[in-house]
Order: structure tokens, then sequence, then C-alpha cells
């Protein structure tokens, strides 16, 4: 998507916070040293949401696969160039 990400994780040995601490730091650095102007890159704070022990993975990752086709980014999950998923 282009102004937000749907994340589909399971944690280990870390946090959500120190995992998006991370990820925001080291995506910000690579969209910088790539020339990316806007800053900040990322809002603060970030909203999560776990899942219940009855709900389906798969089927909320096939929610976030399909989220590009809702918004009319493409006309076939295939078709757009992050998607990257086992679960269609």
């Amino acid at each position: 998507m282009p102004d937000h990400l749907h994340w589909l994780i399971e944690l280990n040995a870390v946090t959500l916070d120190t995992l998006m601490r991370r990820f925001k730091s080291r995506s910000s650095f690579a969209l910088h040293k790539a020339g990316v102007e806007h800053d900040p890159v990322w809002q603060s704070g970030y909203q999560d949401r776990a899942l219940r022990r009855e709900e389906s993975v798969v089927h909320v990752a096939r929610y976030i696969v399909a989220n590009p086709l809702r918004a009319g980014l493409v006309s076939n999950v295939r078709d757009y160039p992050h998607w990257d998923a086992v679960w269609l």
C-alpha cells in the first residue's frame, strides 16, 4: 500500500515495540540513503491487533494480501509489486 503497511508477524524473542522501532529506523535510513527526502518517513506510534486463537491465520493473511486489489491499485493480486505471500 502506498501510505501504510499491513504486516502479519509472529513475535518470538523480541517485543513488538522493539521490532517496530528497529523496522522504522532501518527502513527510514535505507529510504533516506536512496534519496527519499520526506522526513519523518513514519508517523509516531503504530496500530496493532493480536489474532485471537479462533481466528484463521490464513484468512487474515488473505485479507492483507488482497488490500491492493480492494483499494483499486491492481486488477489481480499478483500484479501488485510488493506482494510476496504463500497464503493464496
